[in-house]
């Protein structure tokens, strides 16, 4: 077997592998005797078939099993071979000759294949200990914990019947029916509807035109939907809304005590403002991380030099450009509406390409010096995680995960990553900086 190497230009492979003929032979002949004794042909024993029989029947399915061994194996035989390890998997390519491939099969000419690929960068990543984070913390403040406390207690409220009109906090029960040019729509109907007048749950001008409203009222709303409305092909359209008023209920005073705390399933009200205080600590922390994160990531991408594999790059801007393109033509906009172009575009694509290929080689580097591994116990968390989202498919969902590699490693390289960076800012220089609530919020939007 003759390797060549035909491309050597940058962190471009190409080779020319051969494999003699007889080579090939020898390993057809080896095939064809380990099937002889186990093939079963009309008019011959067990075991006594002729090779030459054997092989005018099954030699060129043989070879080509025999070509497409040679093929899988050989690839990653050679690159160890040559001490490199390539970026992606190497494109393979041999003739598309229909004549030549014949004989290939026939066992009558040597087999030449191409391997191309680009070898992984040097990569020089920085000392992590000259990155400086500055880890933004929100301490919940007792007047934000009385807020939500306020607004869950609200969803406890009771409303007890009202004679006479609606007033903005009292609450309607109603049956509607939407209808565009007088014909009805998907989804803009219901019975026995309950909405709190003032709250902003329906769309904009329907709530206001109900003030005033009593029970055993029948109204005709005039409603146009927001342009930016998520059910676009609703957004911007006039509709109409008939509606009958049911009821009309007035809201009974709540009382933040040990008694509401135990009918929302708390043991007091104590308990209930620690619980509140720890969900506002996971959400400011979740924000943090973020923000300290994209710090990391940012001063990586300054600091990390390396030549790019351009295939890899290529790959991850078609993924890019495809799920953006498919995103706008799903929303109906064009280039001009997110007041861009193509060429303008195609170019921010392209350094954001850059970018993810450059962190993700250079992450991946430190992870492996740092010989960081996701866990058995880490991937079965995160796959219960994605099992605990669609409730009553549960069995489905696994066998996906049991079934697709793809679909694992896609949960495993965000695992990775976390932990590659919770490696980098144990080594970087971090120091705390206290921001109020809105603060880290209103940053982090931006």
């Amino acid at each position: 077997m003759q390797v060549t190497e035909t491309i050597n230009k940058g962190l471009e492979r190409e080779l020319k592998i051969v494999v003699p003929k007889d080579d090939l032979a020898g390993r057809l002949a080896e095939r064809l005797e380990d099937m002889k004794g186990k093939v079963r042909i009309n008019g011959f024993r067990q075991g006594k078939v002729p090779l030459s029989h054997i092989k005018k029947l099954y030699g060129k399915q043989l070879m080509a099993e025999i070509v497409n061994d040679i093929v899988s194996k050989r690839s990653g035989e050679v690159l160890k071979e040559r001490n490199e390890k390539a970026a992606q998997q190497p494109e393979v390519s041999m003739t598309e000759d229909e004549k030549e491939a014949e004989e290939i099969l026939a066992g009558k000419q040597d087999f030449e294949f191409k391997m191309a690929y680009e070898v992984m960068p040097e990569i020089n990543t920085p000392d992590l200990s000259k990155l400086k984070i500055e880890r933004p913390v929100a301490e919940p403040s007792e007047k934000e914990i009385e807020e939500q406390v306020e607004q869950i207690a609200e969803s406890a409220r009771t409303y007890s019947e009202k004679k006479g009109k609606a007033a903005n906090g009292d609450r309607v029960v109603m049956d509607y029916l939407g209808k565009l040019d007088g014909e009805p729509f998907e989804g803009g109907a219901e019975e026995d509807a309950r909405l709190v007048l003032g709250s902003g749950r329906f769309i904009p001008g329907f709530e206001e035109q109900l003030v005033g409203a009593k029970a055993g009222d029948e109204k005709t709303l005039k409603i146009k939907f927001p342009d930016d409305y998520q059910a676009t092909q609703l957004a911007g359209k006039e509709a109409e809304f008939e509606v009958k008023i049911k009821a009309v209920e007035k809201p009974e005073k709540i009382e933040i005590n040990d008694d509401l705390a135990k009918q929302l399933g708390v043991e007091s009200a104590e308990k209930l403002r620690e619980a509140v205080k720890g969900q506002i600590e996971a959400r400011n922390g979740s924000y943090t991380r973020a923000r300290i994160k994209r710090q990391v990531l940012d001063q990586m991408d300054e600091m990390t030099k390396m030549e790019l594999p351009q295939r890899m790059v290529q790959a991850e801007f078609d993924n890019i450009w495809n799920q953006m393109t498919t995103e706008m033509e799903r929303a109906g906009k064009s280039f001009e509406d997110e007041d861009t172009t193509e060429e303008e575009a195609r170019a921010e694509y392209q350094k954001l390409a850059e970018r993810r290929v450059r962190l993700g080689l250079a992450l991946a580097q430190i992870g492996e010096e740092a010989k960081i591994e996701v866990t058995e116990e880490e991937m079965q968390r995160a796959i219960y995680d994605q099992v605990r989202q669609y409730p009553g498919q549960e069995q489905q969902v696994f066998n996906y995960f049991r079934e697709n590699p793809d679909a694992v490693a896609g949960l495993r390289a965000p695992l990775f990553e976390e932990k590659v960076v919770d490696h980098i800012l144990a080594q970087a220089d971090v120091t705390d900086k206290a921001v109020s609530a809105e603060e880290l919020m209103k940053e982090e939007e931006e």
